[in-house]
């Protein structure tokens, strides 16, 4: 990985290689926070991700989440040094992904 990436690409393969989704969306939020705290000029500060892994079979809610977190701790940091601020996660399983579609 290069730091011409942006951060959504980055993220993206990280969550790839760890997690080895079928689904995968990253948005930038970034817009929607302009002028709150956190929030960076450049954008790429806030992000909502929708991931689907059977890496997440068997595993809490606050389980996925640590594990998620913990393959993208080198993204976060203070908004000065460019870190991301705000991560929000939709974390399945692809039976519960499914199941959320037929509903």
């Amino acid at each position: 990985m290069t730091n011409t990436q942006s951060r959504a690409d980055r993220l993206h393969a990280i969550l790839t290689q760890a997690f080895a989704p079928t689904v995968l969306d990253i948005q930038d939020d970034s817009a929607h926070h302009a002028g709150h705290a956190g929030a960076q000029a450049g954008g790429q500060s806030h992000y909502s991700v929708l991931l689907v892994s059977a890496a997440f079979q068997g595993l809490t809610r606050v389980a996925r989440s640590r594990a998620v977190h913990a393959a993208l701790e080198s993204e976060f940091g203070s908004p000065e040094h460019g870190g991301m601020h705000a991560l929000a996660l939709t974390l399945r399983t692809p039976k519960e992904y499914a199941a959320r579609d037929s509903s």
